[in-house]
């Protein structure tokens, strides 16, 4: 093994990595776009669940299961497949254990991402080659949680190891942002801004929740919310709090959007009904998401702002674990919510007013890849590069399979050049290799296309087509503050 020189402690010797200098590469014009175009690129990762006091305050983590496998429902769904009691995933197992027992399965989920993906962080972030399993589990954990402790392997630093730029983090209304200000006045690399993430202020479904969210909204923004109207002005005092942070974009999670005529039902009177205790029906609360959407959505536009929508997951299934495991713990599934036609007339509404703005478009379900695509397409209007974006393969397809569809969709039904590129979706530090797997990827398309004569040779332009989708559109597109 070749450690980074700020390393410390030994681990031992490694064989070469089977994901080696040209992993994913199949001939030479993917090797020279990759090597020569694509792998240096910064990185601008405008969609992540990462956690803004980590990286106001440079955390330094324990070890590397706080690292690595805390809130990681990916690794958690796989140990639940191979018979890994809840003890050791989200239970009350010591750290060490709960890495044993994921060290123990990684040599079984071969063809799964995780398995490229723990075998690329632990070559990036650590410089060891070889493959983890039960047999080295221990060595792993001691080598990888002191070199933690290092401040290569700060938060900020392990960040930094990846030539991360901007990182977006993922925050709801009534959060006070105190730690992007507290970055921001250090001017910590790399930049941290927030995201505008409001599904709570929405969320009707559940009253007695949504009438305590209410309160903690009253008390971010200082005034009584007795109105619907009076929600949306404090939604929108929220959204220009924000701006002044540098937010510029927000992002939605939806089974689906919604549609209806205006005034199908008296908003006023379903908020009056809301803040007496009373269930809505749930027409009544699709309603209640299409108008709020909707006034938010004209508001991001008056600021310039992206917004986005992930679509298509069906939350929460397995009641019982739930209750053990709470939400986010790997029990949610690919949705089939009829699609197309709400999302056409949602779109539409906003843009009959020349209010709809820049806007990604995330499919959860691979089989509306290509209404995903197509719905991009009909909203541009010239005004911006790339306006409407068919956004990357996520979640269930943030995988090799997925990514080259989504990749191809896009190429086929829209303009792959613009594409605005991956990002993590995470909530670890250390999964920014994703960028890598993504970008060694793309460029594998692009040489496999050239090599069949389907695309030309031409280097330096497919080249900078790469360099493009890899960082320089996402930087255009969103137009984060310059530094102070």
């Amino acid at each position: 093994m070749k450690a980074n020189s700020t390393q410390t402690g030994h681990y031992g010797t490694t064989a070469k990595p089977f994901m080696g200098a040209h992993f994913l590469l199949d001939n030479d014009f993917a090797k020279e776009l990759y090597h020569d175009y694509a792998k240096d690129m910064p990185i601008l990762d405008y969609h992540n669940h990462l956690d803004p006091e980590q990286l106001a305050s440079d955390h330094t983590f324990e070890n590397i299961t706080q690292a690595w496998l805390a809130n990681d429902h990916y690794k958690w769904r796989a140990m639940r497949a191979l018979a890994v009691d809840e003890k050791f995933i989200t239970g009350n197992a010591t750290d060490y254990e709960k890495f044993a027992q994921w060290a123990e399965c990684v040599p079984y989920t071969v063809r799964n991402p995780l398995y490229h993906w723990t075998h690329l962080e632990l070559q990036r972030y650590f410089g060891i080659g070889d493959l983890l399993g039960k047999d080295n589990a221990q060595q792993v954990y001691n080598y990888t949680s002191g070199t933690l402790q290092e401040s290569s392997h700060s938060a900020l630093g392990l960040l930094q190891q990846m030539n991360v730029e901007v990182v977006c983090t993922t925050d709801d209304p009534i959060n006070d942002l105190s730690h992007h200000q507290n970055a921001r006045e250090r001017s910590i690399h790399p930049r941290m801004f927030p995201t505008f993430r409001p599904d709570m202020a929405y969320a009707v479904e559940n009253v007695a929740s949504y009438r305590d969210y209410l309160e903690k909204l009253e008390m971010a923004t200082g005034s009584s919310i007795d109105s619907y109207a009076d929600l949306i002005a404090a939604l929108k005092e929220r959204i220009a709090y924000f701006h002044k942070h540098g937010c510029r974009l927000s992002d939605h999670g939806l089974a689906q959007l919604y549609f209806f005529e205006k005034g199908s039902y008296n908003i006023e009177s379903l908020f009056k009904k809301i803040l007496k205790g009373q269930v809505l029906a749930e027409e009544e609360i699709e309603y209640f998401k299409f108008e709020t959407l909707g006034h938010l959505c004209k508001e991001y536009h008056a600021h310039g702002w992206a917004q986005q929508f992930h679509l298509g997951p069906l939350r929460n299934t397995n009641q019982r674990m739930l209750s053990i495991s709470g939400p986010d713990a790997g029990f949610d599934s690919i949705g089939d919510k009829q699609q197309a036609y709400p999302m056409a007339r949602f779109l539409d509404d906003l843009d009959s007013t020349d209010q709809l703005t820049k806007t990604i478009l995330y499919n959860l379900n691979p089989a509306y890849n290509e209404v995903f695509a197509t719905m991009a397409g009909n909203f541009n209007d010239g005004s911006i590069r790339g306006k409407i974006q068919y956004g990357s393969g996520w979640w269930y397809q943030d995988q090799l399979d997925g990514m080259e569809k989504q990749l191809n969709t896009l190429s086929n039904m829209g303009v792959l050049s613009c594409f605005v590129g991956m990002l993590t979706d995470s909530r670890s530090l250390l999964s920014f290799p994703r960028h890598e797997y993504f970008r060694r990827l793309l460029c594998n398309l692009f040489g496999r296309d050239i090599a069949n004569g389907l695309l030309p040779a031409d280097i330096p332009h497919m080249g900078k087509i790469i360099q493009d989708i890899c960082y320089n559109n996402a930087k255009t597109y969103f137009g984060f503050p310059e530094k102070e």
